[in-house]
């Protein structure tokens, strides 16, 4: 990346800034900056998107879209229609659920018009309403005039009277005066009736402009593109030139800065040269906000739409992991689905809507090859370890065992679950150890005595390996020799003096001496994160019994005339193990690569995406 700064005359902005996003590869460096003309697009927009959520609310009810998009004023006119049914409908709803509280708190009185007791007092007879306590009310001086209207739940509901409007001095603490309504409950009732009425024709009215929201969305699009030209052009700093007033007459400066690849500078400069712009680039400081632009082969940008989705980016001066990335959260969702069925599933999904994709003459999205290379990763697993929806080994076909690894198969469950154990935590021996070597090779690049201390990383990581098995799987087998503790020593040591390696040794050996704590603790959060990788073993085990447990539940049904019951269990138990194990996906297969592989790699995912000011620049709705 190239670090630009551009600089025109100011009476000319709008034009540079309509070439800049033309050229389409310069991505400005934001800054906080509001204008009357800001708030109003924003406001704008806010309207639109209220207005299209509004609409897809009733999208149930869809009729087919317009084929037609509405001209921009049309398309606002729908916009504010829509914002307006929809607040006279939630004043309706409003009124509902108001008026419906105030009957349900004098539930229990009848019919209840304030204008009668009014009269009454006219006539010199004061009623109150009471709630009291029943053993209250019957202890009541003879001296209180009263009427009992009923009794329920050791509750008594009451009418005290008077010929004052003075309340008797000697009421129970229980007793509850009535609050009058502000209206007969009559005239409530009818007001939520004819509210519950007018609440399908609003529905309608939405109902009606739900054609219109291609319009909405092309128009959203079109401010979204407004917004951000204001925002670029208030961010546009000033420069006032001082001299002759006559020479200098219209000639203030704007300018912008921002970044752009460098193999796109010479394209910029040459707009700037033909438009008479100001030009300077330079590579970025240290302490720049520089954007992340990712340059993968189509193989290593499988992994971009997850990253979309997960919203990270690695910092600009972090290591691109794509690759790695690719391979590892294969293998990571393949372990947790663990089902070849169930690969077999999601490769037939991703092919048809590849296939039907491109019939209709789009090219497919990278999410759908994705999916396919995740669906066929878990296949391989499925086939390797003898697992086709759950259904036990020796009732599976012998081709099927026969393909299996004899050492993972699920034929030999016992042999086959320390076996897998062992592999999960050798893949993640194999997953830090490679973090380590990348610390190592990018360390004697620049020539850092820090590569010792990733060296000691590595040595720790492969020694804490031999812990775990010792612990967890076989302590005969995995022995704690000398060679295993002198790693895990040994490797602390030369972490310990050179991780923190800055020009000297002596400085490197004092920072660590400032963390001693945090150094001590990593070689603690090694062994955790090596056991980490049991997850893989232990979700795809999980998934692994539900699909058992739902083929027993259905087993039974499948051979009379519950066979239909039986298919619906099939599906819906499998679909709801499938639904889990997506989840498990991102929360353990996504963890290992960005938490515990990141950690070890020093990446920190701090960057943000490289996004050009362009006509066609990707937007977010």
């Amino acid at each position: 990346m190239k670090k630009a700064t551009l600089l025109v005359l100011d009476r000319d902005r709008t034009e540079a800034l309509k070439a800049l996003r033309s050229l389409g590869v310069f991505h400005v460096e934001r800054m906080d900056a509001s204008t009357p003309l800001t708030v109003e697009i924003q406001a704008r927009l806010s309207r639109i998107d209220q207005a299209i959520a509004a609409l897809e609310e009733r999208k149930g009810e869809v009729k087919k879209p317009s084929g037609k998009l509405l001209p921009r004023d049309e398309a606002l006119s729908v916009a504010d229609r829509v914002l307006i049914v929809r607040d006279e409908k939630k004043v309706a709803e409003d009124i509902i659920i108001q008026n419906s509280r105030e009957l349900e708190r004098l539930e229990g009185w009848g019919e209840v018009n304030p204008a009668d007791f009014d009269w009454l007092a006219d006539k010199g007879l004061y009623l109150f309403p009471f709630e009291m306590a029943e053993a209250d009310y019957d202890a009541l001086p003879s001296t209180i005039n009263r009427i009992e209207l009923s009794r329920a739940k050791k509750t008594v509901r009451c009418v005290l009277w008077a010929e004052d409007d003075l309340l008797h001095d000697g009421l129970p603490e229980s007793a509850r005066e009535l609050l009058m309504p502000a209206r007969p409950t009559k005239e409530i009732r009818h007001e939520i009736e004819r509210e519950r009425k007018a609440l399908p024709l609003f529905d309608e009215r939405l109902d009606a402009d739900i054609p219109f929201l291609p319009s909405l969305r092309a128009l959203k699009a079109e401010v979204l593109k407004e917004l951000e030209f204001a925002l670029v052009d208030a961010g546009m700093d000033t420069v006032s030139l001082e001299g002759d007033p006559a020479l200098v007459r219209d000639s203030d400066l704007a300018w912008l800065r921002g970044y752009l690849p460098s193999d796109q500078l010479d394209s910029l400069a040459a707009e700037a040269s033909r438009r008479g712009w100001g030009l300077m680039a330079e590579d970025p400081a240290e302490d720049d906000p520089v954007p992340t632009k990712l340059r993968n082969n189509p193989l290593v940008n499988l992994i971009s739409p997850l990253l979309e989705f997960l919203g990270i980016v690695p910092g600009y001066r972090e290591l691109d992991i794509s690759l790695w990335f690719v391979i590892f959260f294969g293998i990571f969702f393949a372990m947790i689905f663990g089902d070849g069925g169930y690969g077999a599933i999601l490769v037939l999904l991703s092919l048809v809507g590849i296939v039907m994709t491109g019939k209709g003459g789009k090219k497919a999205p990278t999410g759908l090859f994705m999916f396919l290379y995740l669906g066929l990763m878990t296949v391989a697993w499925g086939t390797v370890t003898c697992t086709w929806f759950g259904i036990e080994a020796a009732k599976l076909p012998g081709f099927f065992r026969n393909i299996a690894l004899p050492a993972f198969s699920s034929a030999d469950p016992d042999r086959a679950g320390e076996n897998i154990k062992i592999f999960c935590f050798t893949l993640g021996l194999v997953q830090l150890s490679l973090a380590h070597v990348i610390g190592v090779v990018r360390n004697l690049k620049a020539r850092s005595l820090k590569a010792l201390g990733e060296v000691g990383s590595l040595a720790m990581t492969i020694g804490m390996y031999f812990v775990v098995l010792n612990l967890v799987v076989d302590a005969e087998k995995y022995p704690l020799t000398n060679v295993v503790l002198g790693m895990v020593g040994g490797g602390f040591a030369l972490n310990f003096l050179f991780i923190n390696y800055a020009g000297t040794v002596g400085g490197g050996i004092l920072e660590s001496l400032k963390n001693i704590i945090t150094m001590f603790l990593g070689v603690v959060n090694v062994f955790g994160d090596i056991m980490s990788y049991i997850r893989l073993w232990a979700v795809g085990m999980a998934g692994s019994a539900i699909s058992a447990t739902v083929n027993a539940m259905a087993g039974p049904t499948l051979g009379g005339f519950l066979m239909l019951l039986g298919i619906v269990l099939l599906a819906f138990g499998h679909g709801l193990n499938y639904i889990m194990n997506v989840l498990s996906v991102i929360v353990h297969g996504v963890r290992l690569n960005t938490l515990e592989f990141s950690n070890h790699l020093g990446l920190t995912w701090s960057g943000f995406k490289y996004e050009p000011f362009a006509e066609t620049a990707n937007k977010q709705e």
